[in-house]
């Protein structure tokens, strides 16, 4: 559902009662938990009960299972997750009414009123950034307000009003969420087409990211990571624009820079350099060479507001994830099982490149679920071809989400793109299947790895249950 954004966007304490739709989600859930924390009266619904949910109740916010216009009750402000259908029961009570009705973007504009506004963009490693960047900040004595789209490994939480005039945000392109924040700072990890079913085409995308660094206070910066060609292009076009823009990565041209990257299994180490000073080592506790680039965009950052170095790369080193991003759900006779948000090829990639570094002498057992029919459609075939750096690929239909399904587009145009013998993939139907088919090819020594952005994040305790009543 699009529900535009108003002209003037109040303070969340001037919102009064806010009823949240999809608050079981991650965004929602961190908007309203902050909004809870403000002091705001909240309650919500959704159809699942979700694990954000629990913490939500014990903040005092109701939590409803299914929408009912019952729900809105005494609300003054709607607050929408962008997966409402549109004969939602709540919004349709909301419009009877004439309340207002925010989408999530001006939503979290709401509880960021007054702070200065971190962002964290990207096509790809919003949530894991946007969670270094935090348990960085935390590390070096600041008590930053943060949002984050997965459970932060430090806090236990994905979302919590601090102390500091700072808010760390995960700042969303796909409905052009990020340009409403108008940010202090921000990071830009990647710029690679996606979410076209909202922009329409490649250069309305990269054009949003032009639009970002525009909404960015000219007395503040962006930080951006110079290994990406996406990103690079936007430095040089801040940069004309005369934003203070500080680059990252291997480049010899990065402003921050890494040397010696090893990557070691579970273990990521580099040093880093500053203007062709040298920094000092940065040692992470999550493989793969993206989640390097990922936290030095976080130091960089961190630096730029007057952080000490050594403080930085304490709350980077221990840094252990955000819940869906290279999770570890558990190991059963030496297979060891990990979940990841993985929905793009570029991040399918990525992902499996670290998987491929965890697992060692073993093997890596992946299965994929595609995430909405228009995105299947354009990078159907790229997918597949991504998944060809694993030794075994189980594939599930689509997920769809916020379209109709479409039979021409199905998980079949995956798994016939996968550049492996037919033996080693399976195109499987539903999530039992899926794991019956990862338990019977696992054997020990191996990594499975689950990876999309729907539901298949519960197939890896499937795959644990079936592995241990073997």
């Amino acid at each position: 559902m699009r529900i535009p954004v108003p002209d003037e966007i109040l303070p969340a304490d001037r919102l009064g009662r806010v009823h949240c739709v999809g608050i079981g989600g991650a965004g929602i859930s961190a908007i309203a938990r902050i909004m809870a924390q403000q002091g705001v009266v909240v309650s919500g619904s959704d159809d699942n009960d979700t694990p954000f949910l629990p913490a939500l109740r014990e903040l005092g916010v109701t939590c409803h299972l299914g929408y009912d216009a019952a729900h809105v009750a005494d609300a003054d402000t709607l607050v929408v997750t962008t997966a409402a259908r549109e004969d939602n029961p709540e919004v349709l009570e909301a419009r009877r009414r004439g309340l207002r009705i925010l989408p999530r973007s001006a939503g979290l504009a709401a509880v960021m009123a007054g702070s200065r506004v971190l962002a964290v963009a990207g096509t790809h490693g919003k949530t894991t950034t946007t969670g270094l960047l935090t348990s960085a900040l935390l590390a070096a004595g600041r008590d930053p307000s943060y949002a984050v789209g997965g459970v932060l490994s430090a806090t236990g939480r994905n979302s919590d009003a601090g102390s500091d005039d700072l808010f760390v945000a995960e700042a969303d392109e796909s409905d052009g969420a990020f340009l409403h924040y108008r940010p202090h700072a921000a990071i830009v990890t990647n710029v690679e087409a996606d979410h076209l079913d909202n922009w329409g085409t490649e250069e309305a995308y990269h054009r949003a990211f032009e639009e970002f660094t525009d909404t960015i206070d000219r007395d503040g910066f962006l930080v951006c990571v110079l290994d990406d060609p996406g990103a690079a292009d936007l430095a040089r076009f801040a940069r004309d624009a005369g934003l203070d823009v500080v680059t990252v990565g291997e480049s010899a041209d990065a402003d921050v820079r890494i040397h010696d990257l090893s990557l070691a299994g579970s273990t990521s180490t580099c040093r880093v350099s500053r203007a062709g000073a040298d920094l000092g080592e940065l040692r992470l506790r999550i493989p793969g060479r993206h989640y390097v680039l990922d936290a030095v965009a976080a130091l960089a950052m961190g630096l730029r507001l007057g952080c000490a170095f050594d403080a930085l790369v304490e709350g980077l080193g221990g840094f252990t994830g955000t819940g869906r991003r290279m999770e570890l759900k558990g190991e059963v006779d030496g297979i060891r099982v990990y979940d990841s948000y993985a929905h793009h090829p570029v991040e399918i990639r990525g992902d499996l490149e670290a998987a491929r570094a965890l697992a060692g002498a073993g093997r890596v057992v992946a299965a994929f679920q595609p995430h909405l029919v228009s995105r299947t459609r354009i990078f159907g075939e790229a997918m597949g071809v991504a998944l060809g750096a694993a030794d075994e690929v189980v594939v599930l239909d689509v997920y769809v989400a916020r379209e109709d399904p479409d039979p021409a587009v199905t998980g079949r145009l995956v798994a016939d793109a996968v550049p492996l013998p037919a033996a080693q993939v399976a195109y499987v139907d539903g999530l039992p299947a899926a794991a019956r088919a990862l338990a019977d090819r696992a054997r020990p020594g191996d990594l499975v790895i689950t990876l999309g952005a729907g539901d298949v994040t519960t197939v890896g305790p499937l795959v644990l249950a079936l592995l241990g009543s073997a």
